[in-house]
């Protein structure tokens, strides 16, 4: 059989035998992809742990009085600051919110769930406290940045190293139409909640 090389400039088929001689031959598509997609399953893992792990510390604060926070007789204070009609109740419900979708988003669970009650806290801060702050700390950066870090895990899913998963529904409640139904649907609970749920609500807090 002929040399496949055997049409080739001799100078360039010397360069091409010296470089496999010295490289190796470079891997294939099916090797690189098994090596990407674990990185990208670790990175979705690293991102719902320091995510959902910070949101249940700031749901403990709230609702047990841990690492400094009020428990929920300070964040009741607070919300009866905001005009909320039924301050005691919000607190706790929102503690539980932040601790509870926390934890599932960490863990991988029920994950759109997780991604809805984060996403209408994190709205209402926005609304409330944050939006007339600016973007920038002590603004609402970091809060627009959790809530988009709970969209996308709805939207690419908890990945491998969830329960989810090991429960065999991950595919079955994620993508870009969960997501977006989470996020629309946390818009309008946050709309009612900021507006028709306080007693003194300045519409002017609302964005847009």
């Amino acid at each position: 059989m002929a040399d496949a090389d055997s049409g080739r400039d001799p100078a360039a088929r010397e360069d091409d035998r010296a470089r496999r001689r010295f490289t190796g031959p470079g891997p294939t598509i099916h090797e690189v992809i098994p090596g990407i997609i674990q990185a990208v399953e670790y990175g979705i893992l690293l991102l719902r742990l320091v995510v959902g792990l910070a949101f249940a510390a700031h749901g403990a604060r709230k609702l047990l009085g841990w690492f400094g926070g009020g428990g929920p007789t300070g964040t009741a204070a607070f919300l009866s600051s905001l005009g909320y009609r039924a301050p005691a109740a919000m607190a706790v419900l929102a503690g539980l919110s932040e601790l509870g979708g926390g934890l599932l988003l960490a863990a991988g669970l029920l994950t759109p769930l997780a991604s809805f009650v984060l996403c209408i806290v994190m709205l209402n801060s926005i609304a409330t406290v944050k939006w007339r702050q600016g973007f920038f700390a002590p603004g609402y950066e970091l809060d627009l940045t959790f809530l988009a870090v709970a969209v996308a895990v709805t939207a690419t899913g908890p990945g491998r190293l969830s329960l989810d998963r090991a429960f065999g529904w991950d595919g079955d409640i994620t993508g870009i139409e969960w997501a977006s139904l989470v996020l629309a649907a946390a818009i309008v609970v946050s709309l009612i909640t900021t507006t028709l749920g306080r007693a003194r609500a300045d519409l002017d807090e609302i964005p847009g």
